[in-house]
């Protein structure tokens, strides 16, 4: 079992979660324990369905390219994340919907309380667990196991929203709160590329 490729698409999976725990963190937006449970249930479920049928696929793969295969979907997808980041960057306008609320997550605080209610939650993890999905299916298709890799995402996830509310007001204002999305990518082309060569 590749650990590292374990815990590295738990991370990878849950940067946008850093990056919006910072958001609110900088904005002094509380998320109850409760309401990050219910974030982090929503993507381990979403993980573990995408992460399954991306194994179940595997099998009908031969052995000695499911590794190679699923490696190289994992590239693919990470260089998609880092393009995407970097035309948000370099594109100002407001987003509808989902993509609208991981790029300004505190519309998630519907009543303006300060405060993410398990209801408001919903909403939000939701939209995070849409993007586990495909690095949960790329994970399947190299083998690793939709198990442990959903408690992966799942003790991340909780993890790095909490720790990003934490410490938001500190680290949103530099220049590493604005590289998490980019870094998600990056990490998931070099665990593509560990299955690969590895």
């Amino acid at each position: 079992m590749h650990w590292f490729s374990i815990i590295g698409i738990g991370i990878a999976a849950n940067l946008d979660n850093l990056g919006i725990g910072l958001s609110f963190g900088a904005r002094s937006t509380r998320v109850p324990f409760i309401s990050n449970l219910v974030i982090a249930i929503l993507s381990m479920i979403a993980s573990y369905i995408s992460t399954t049928l991306g194994d179940v696929i595997s099998q009908y793969i031969p052995s000695d390219i499911t590794n190679w295969s699923g490696g190289v979907l994992l590239v693919i997808i990470g260089l998609f994340a880092i393009k995407a980041d970097l035309k948000m960057s370099s594109v100002q306008h407001r987003h509808q919907g989902i993509t609208s609320l991981l790029h300004s997550p505190n519309i998630a605080d519907r009543d303006g309380d300060k405060v993410i209610s398990w209801k408001e939650s919903i909403t939000l993890g939701i939209a995070l667990a849409l993007n586990c999905t495909v690095g949960g299916f790329g994970a399947g298709v190299t083998g690793l196991s939709p198990f442990m890799t959903t408690i992966s995402i799942g003790i991340f996830s909780l993890l790095t929203i909490h720790i990003g509310v934490r410490t938001g007001q500190q680290i949103a204002r530099t220049w590493l709160g604005k590289w998490f999305n980019r870094l998600g990518g990056i990490l998931l082309v070099l665990i593509g590329l560990y299955e690969v060569f590895v």
